[in-house]
């Protein structure tokens, strides 16, 4: 990683970045996109008061609303054209992704290549569609039953209303689903991660000024503010460390003759991270373990039995730390085993004729493989929960603002690091075509 760090400020100095049109031109479509976006996020729903929903959200917050209003950037919390965001998308691609390892027929369109990628993801915004129309038809249908101290949420409910709704709000999740395929074709990064990270970080400064109001008032001291401050940036550390860490297996190819030469005999590496299932687990685990609390919320003097459980799992308690905790390695394990299928590798790895040295082609491959992605998962599992559990520690004793979680925080810091990524990438291929017309013309 330092390598990586110094390569690209030595790029800067020789003024690499300068002479890149082609990346700057990609840097300011990608910012222009993002600026579009978060202009959307203040264009209010029609026929909503969203003074109704922000009074709502304020009063169940904790719950997986205000999850949900994290990840949209405020934009449900507004009310406004975009409070869907992506998250119908986000769905859609990982039901396919999980239907894909489950029914033939998708896993064979994954392997056609190039035409069956273009199929699954032709699913993928076919059921995004569905998605959020079931999502906006319940946010209407929700709309139309909330009442505030000073009014209804909805000015006139009926079906003109909900049909409205539904249409508005699936329009904007598919056209931030168009704005991020276009900043991933012509852009820096993954335009879907971005567009995320972008709403969690323009709520990053509220949630700081709330945390030094907090200091400001007596409720925190300064020196817990400080050492807060120290241990997210430890915390961020830890996250790039692991995040870049990899499980490096050597892989041989045999030589071979063809005529008179000679080809292959050459050594290199598969390259396993340690974390294989990224941000999935933590936001799967949370969002199941948040409904009970959200639904007693709504349902003021409903059963016993849903207030004692929203109870026991609230944020801080000891049976929400270790469900939490559960969920996060069960479901480290589950979407690894989904991503990575090890026969499928050591197959494909056969038919290229690779083998890794002291272990025979095939299934003892396999078996390798799996034993050796058994224990990164387990390593990446436990990373996930402690620096998960950690942020839950400090929101549940000490009041800290919810976008502290650590689930905001491998996001914004595992998008960062791709698109870091993928900017030096940009910067080493302008550095290399200069170096071959260099060549070209000292060839003439």
């Amino acid at each position: 990683m330092a390598s990586a760090a110094e390569q690209l400020a030595a790029n800067l100095s020789l003024g690499v970045f300068s002479k890149a049109t082609e990346l700057k031109k990609r840097i300011w479509f990608t910012l222009g996109a993002l600026v579009v976006y978060r202009i959307g996020t203040y264009i209010p729903l029609p026929g909503v008061d969203a003074a109704v929903m922000n009074e709502m959200l304020q009063q169940h917050g904790s719950g997986i609303l205000g999850m949900f209003d994290m990840f949209t950037g405020g934009a449900l919390r507004r009310m406004t054209v975009f409070a869907l965001n992506i998250m119908p998308y986000i769905s859609a691609s990982i039901i396919i992704q999980l239907m894909t390892a489950a029914v033939p027929s998708l896993e064979a369109l994954k392997k056609e290549g190039e035409a069956g990628r273009k199929k699954l993801n032709q699913y993928t915004r076919y059921l995004t569609v569905f998605i959020a129309m079931f999502q906006s038809y319940g946010i209407a249908v929700g709309l139309e039953s909330m009442h505030a101290s000073f009014g209804p949420a909805v000015i006139n409910p009926g079906w003109f209303f909900r049909f409205s709704c539904v249409i508005t709000l699936v329009g904007g999740t598919m056209f931030l689903m168009w704005l991020g395929e276009q900043i991933t074709a012509r852009g820096v990064g993954n335009g879907t991660s971005l567009i995320i990270m972008a709403g969690i970080v323009a709520n990053l400064p509220t949630a700081l000024a709330s945390l030094l109001d907090l200091g400001r008032t007596g409720a925190l001291s300064p020196f817990f503010i400080i050492g807060f401050m120290v241990l997210a940036v430890f915390v961020i550390a830890f996250i790039v460390f692991i995040e870049r860490a990899q499980r490096r297996i050597p892989v041989q190819y045999p030589k071979r003759q063809v005529g008179n030469r000679m080809f292959g005999g050459d050594s290199t590496h598969m390259p396993l991270k340690i974390n294989t299932s990224g941000v999935i687990p933590p936001i799967f685990a949370s969002s199941i373990l948040l409904i009970p609390a959200t639904i007693a919320g709504f349902s003021a003097g409903g059963p016993g039995w849903l207030q004692w459980i929203s109870t026991e799992l609230s944020h801080g308690s000891p049976l929400y730390m270790a469900m939490y905790a559960a969920m996060i390695i069960f479901f480290s394990y589950f979407y690894t085993a989904v991503v990575f299928n090890p026969q499928e590798t050591a197959d494909n790895l056969k038919k290229y004729g690779g083998f890794i040295p002291g272990i025979r082609p095939g299934t003892a491959t396999a078996d390798y493989f799996d034993h050796v992605l058994t224990r990164l998962t387990t390593v990446g599992g436990l990373y996930l929960v402690a620096v998960c559990l950690l942020p839950e520690v400090l929101i549940s004793d000490y009041g800290l603002p919810f976008y502290f979680g650590g689930t905001s925080i491998l996001i914004v810091v595992s998008v960062t690091m791709d698109t870091v990524t993928q900017i030096q990438s940009h910067l080493l291929a302008h550095q290399y075509e200069g170096l071959i017309r260099k060549a070209r013309v000292r060839h003439r």
